[in-house]
């Protein structure tokens, strides 16, 4: 008795663990079947017995779908029966999907970050008034608070209007507006009512123990 121990260490491996062992086993079983005819009345019993492991999936959409292909996938494409639907290739299950292709900006001003060059792509394509004006107005408030928060204490609206319009391309101009942006002073405080916090401690001095 002692000798026909099994040791996970010992067996072979689970392709889809979540069916555990058993399953596994009785999928080699139908795939070691000589005759079609017999691979396919196993398949199908199989199949009832993995539905019956995930009741809460009977009302998905495609869930046979699902477990045929993985029936096929478990067998490691080996069981030779006939599928309801069309059968899953290993080539395609173990072709390596294409690279994602992630923005690379490396903007002249970091400290901005690359939603401020989309927030003045988006301005360049609006139509002239007062949207659009408020709108430019409110991209180099935000690029001054950006400012301030990595860099000196102190900043002039003339540096912001000048950055703003390099950073698009000379199709923002407010160099020469009258309007001036919210006070460095201002946006500091709000800065620092942030950051100025201490954490919280306990004070366990005055606490009777027993």
């Amino acid at each position: 008795m002692i000798e026909n121990i099994e040791y996970n260490t010992e067996r072979e491996f689970l392709i889809i663990p979540e069916y555990g062992r058993h399953v596994q086993k009785m999928i080699n079983h139908a795939t070691s079947r000589e005759t079609k005819e017999e691979r396919n009345k196993l398949a199908k019993a199989i199949i009832s017995v993995m539905g019956n492991m995930q009741p809460h999936l009977r009302d998905v959409p495609d869930f046979q779908h699902k477990l045929w292909d993985q029936l096929f996938i478990m067998s490691d494409f080996k069981l030779d029966a006939d599928s309801p639907y069309e059968k899953p290739s290993k080539e395609l299950l173990e072709a390596r999907p294409s690279p994602l292709k992630y923005p690379q900006n490396f903007p002249k001003y970091r400290y901005y970050g690359n939603n401020i060059k989309t927030m003045i792509d988006v301005a360049i394509t609006w139509d002239e008034g007062e949207m659009k004006e408020a709108l430019m107005f409110t991209i180099a408030n935000h690029m001054k608070k950006c400012f301030l928060n990595w860099n000196k204490d102190t900043v002039t609206d003339i540096v912001i209007f000048n950055q703003l319009f390099e950073l698009s391309e000379g199709k923002i101009d407010l160099r020469n507006s009258d309007e001036k942006l919210q006070d460095s002073a201002l946006l500091l405080k709000d800065r620092k009512k942030f950051t100025s916090k201490k954490p919280f401690k306990k004070n366990n001095k005055q606490r009777k123990r027993y």
